[in-house]
């Protein structure tokens, strides 16, 4: 990995405003931001461990943890909040031996991310299996959901 690492580094550092960029390929390179390839980009580049990790932080696209084969994103907009939400979150956790601290399973299968708005207020509350939504949910319509899911991706 390293040397794959470095081919991917040596081909966006002499290009002006390359460390976006070059994140950006790490990335899809790895599907994350380790600690390791920062501190690579770091030593190849110049660029400090600090600056690195200020934009990976700062914006959004950039993940610093491995993330699972499938996204579950829960809705915490107001028409979900005021639906059940946080009912819904826990059922989640407690379906996939998740935690507010532990967001990806162990199995890699899925990461739980809590996200503003998903648009779909009539559906409250309302979670997407990467792109299939499934609304009006109860905390006891969980596991039947995770269930057909993981049936539909086999």
């Amino acid at each position: 990995m390293k040397s794959t690492l470095h081919n991917i580094i040596k081909s966006y550092k002499d290009k002006k405003g390359f460390l976006i960029p070059l994140l950006q390929a790490i990335q899809r390179e790895e599907g994350y931001l380790s600690r390791e390839s920062i501190i690579q980009v770091s030593d190849e580049t110049g660029v400090s461990k600090a600056e690195i990790y200020g934009v990976a932080t700062f914006y959004t696209m950039f993940r610093l943890k491995a993330q699972g084969k499938h996204t579950i994103r829960i809705c915490k907009g107001t028409a979900c909040h005021v639906s059940g939400a946080k009912t819904i979150l826990e059922a989640i956790q407690d379906e996939l031996n998740l935690s507010n601290e532990k967001d990806t399973t162990d199995d890699g299968m899925f990461t739980l991310l809590e996200v503003a708005c998903l648009g779909c207020c009539s559906l409250a509350p309302v979670i997407m299996i990467d792109d299939k939504t499934y609304g009006k949910l109860s905390s006891r319509k969980i596991p039947e959901v995770i269930k057909s899911f993981i049936e539909e991706n086999k």
